[in-house]
């Protein structure tokens, strides 16, 4: 159907631009379980990113098991606590985020832990060279996390985005069992959205395009 199909163009585009800007982080969510089938295709979307060297070097970790979510957020939380008091921060303001942070991630329905491996990266003798290599997974891991959420998104659900795994990535290795190439990166929190979330002020583009 010609039409169809001119409709379908003339649409699309805007549907996409509508779904970019209204994406919030969410941070709190219904007790209802995901539908069967959900995360596969969040991932789906995401393993169609662009990758250097279309090397596709992400990795997720899906945690939906209660005891795993616990597990996952205790330890984090001791790490968490450990590196603060080794900073001199005051106790009660630490157990405050180490708190905020273990419910987050408990009562989130899903937890997915966005990884990337440079097993089939290229190899390098140099440090510039190989740093810069790693930074590349690290980068095309991110574009797939953002094919995650902007489908999380359009789906109707709600995600958070964060990088606490940066700080702790043995620990959520270790907790988790996660194979011995695969690096934390971020860990994104899934599920039907029980705020709308807040919408943050953005840089106008004069603040952010040198001419």
């Amino acid at each position: 159907m010609p039409n169809e199909t001119a409709d379908l163009q003339r649409t699309t585009p805007d549907v996409l631009v509508r779904w970019i800007r209204e994406r919030r982080s969410i941070r709190r969510y219904r007790a209802q379980p995901l539908q069967p089938g959900v995360i596969d295709r969040l991932i789906d979307a995401a393993r169609f990113a662009p990758s250097a060297h279309n090397r596709q070097p992400w990795r997720f970790a899906v945690v939906q098991e209660p005891e795993r979510k616990k597990a996952l957020a205790t330890a984090m939380g001791a790490r968490l606590r450990a590196d603060r008091l080794a900073d001199g921060d005051e106790p009660a303001a630490i157990e405050r985020d180490v708190a905020r942070s273990h419910a987050r991630i408990t009562a989130a329905p899903a937890v997915i832990v966005a990884c990337c491996t440079l097993a089939d990266m290229d190899r390098y003798p140099d440090v510039r060279r190989a740093e810069a290599e790693r930074l590349m997974a690290v980068q095309s891991t991110a574009m797939a996390a953002q094919n995650l959420l902007l489908l999380a998104h359009a789906q109707g659900l709600g995600a958070c985005w964060m990088c606490a795994p940066l700080f702790c990535p043995d620990t959520v290795k270790g907790v988790l069992e996660l194979p011995a190439d695969w690096q934390p990166q971020a860990l994104i929190t899934l599920g039907y959205p029980a705020t709308p979330g807040r919408r943050r002020e953005r840089r106008a583009i004069a603040e952010i395009v040198q001419p």
